[in-house]
């Protein structure tokens, strides 16, 4: 994991629980910039104004997995997007971390290329700073949470001439139905109104404005945890975490109460994946996501990691 070039002192425990983003195969950015084929558009400019009448159609409501039917007359040029369903969550941002299930196909195809209905869960990926294929960083900035978008891509907006083997050619229109699902940015907290719960005065005390960035002051003289110990400052009530990937924003503090690591002062939101057997984690299974929880974490000898204070709102799973 990047942060950890960053910040030494995180314990190993959260190094190894926090990783990367769960890319969308299909829509991966791996052709060069300059490989540009098909009609002489712009890569990934502007959003292009073709008619409805010249779009494929897709069936299905939001989060149903789409079937298209595509017009006899040849795809229309460059990047065309169509809102299908309009959301009315808040807009995507350049840099979130984009939550969408997708389906995409070529162009006059019967068989998608990729698709995440499939897989049972959706797929998360930043947007909009080129990590996936230009049409998506474009088409899908600045449409609502909740949206169902449907993206034609020219060669120009997706892989270019070389295409993505064995089911693009350099000559296909690829043609995508997106379904936004959430998206969770730099500094993205848990619920503002999630209900305060008692904390132990003679603790660590996590301190901060619910919905925004907390704080921690561990009381001078405090002994050291020897076990560790999960504890609600803030109920959400979103659905039970289980066992499985969960992102969250994440504050690290040494047992003198100084700050070691903060996620929304680097990448944002990370992925942690909670399980039974991961002992530092096991504790945040059943806690309403939405929910702002504090961790306390023993020394480790072996690993070498010292006693810390991990506080966590729980965003998404």
């Amino acid at each position: 994991m990047r942060i950890r070039s960053l910040f030494v002192a995180v314990p190993l425990v959260l190094l190894a629980a926090c990783g990367g983003t769960a890319e969308p195969v299909a829509a991966v950015n791996t052709s060069p910039t300059a490989d540009v084929a098909g009609p002489a558009t712009p890569a990934a400019t502007a959003v292009g104004t073709a008619t409805a009448a010249e779009m494929p159609t897709a069936t299905g409501a939001f989060g149903e997995k789409p079937t298209f039917t595509f017009p006899s007359e040849t795809p229309p040029p460059g990047l065309q997007r169509q809102v299908l369903v309009e959301g009315t969550g808040p807009e995507v941002q350049t840099g979130d971390q984009l939550v969408a299930n997708y389906l995409g196909e070529v162009w006059g195809g019967t068989t998608p290329f990729d698709n995440s209905y499939d897989r049972g869960k959706p797929s998360v990926f930043p947007i909009g700073v080129g990590q996936v294929v230009k049409g998506w960083d474009v088409g899908l900035v600045g449409m609502k949470v909740g949206s169902r978008v449907l993206l034609t891509l020219s060669p120009s907006d997706g892989y270019g001439t070389t295409g993505r083997a064995p089911d693009i050619t350099g000559t296909d229109t690829l043609v995508f139905v997106i379904d936004i699902v959430n998206s969770l940015g730099k500094t993205v907290f848990g619920q503002a109104d999630a209900a305060p719960q008692p904390q132990d005065p003679a603790g660590p005390q996590v301190g901060g404005d619910l919905g925004a960035a907390p704080t921690l002051t561990i009381p001078a003289g405090l002994a050291e945890p020897t076990e560790v110990k999960t504890t609600v400052i803030a109920q959400g009530t979103g659905a039970p975490v289980v066992a499985g990937d969960v992102y969250a924003q994440y504050g690290v503090w040494d047992w003198q109460g100084a700050q070691q690591a903060a996620s929304w002062e680097n990448e944002g939101p990370q992925s942690i994946p909670v399980a039974a057997e991961t002992p530092q984690l096991a504790g945040l299974i059943g806690i309403p996501v939405g929910s702002r929880v504090m961790l306390q974490i023993p020394a480790d000898a072996a690993s070498g990691s010292p006693a810390s204070v991990i506080v966590l709102d729980l965003l998404f799973q």
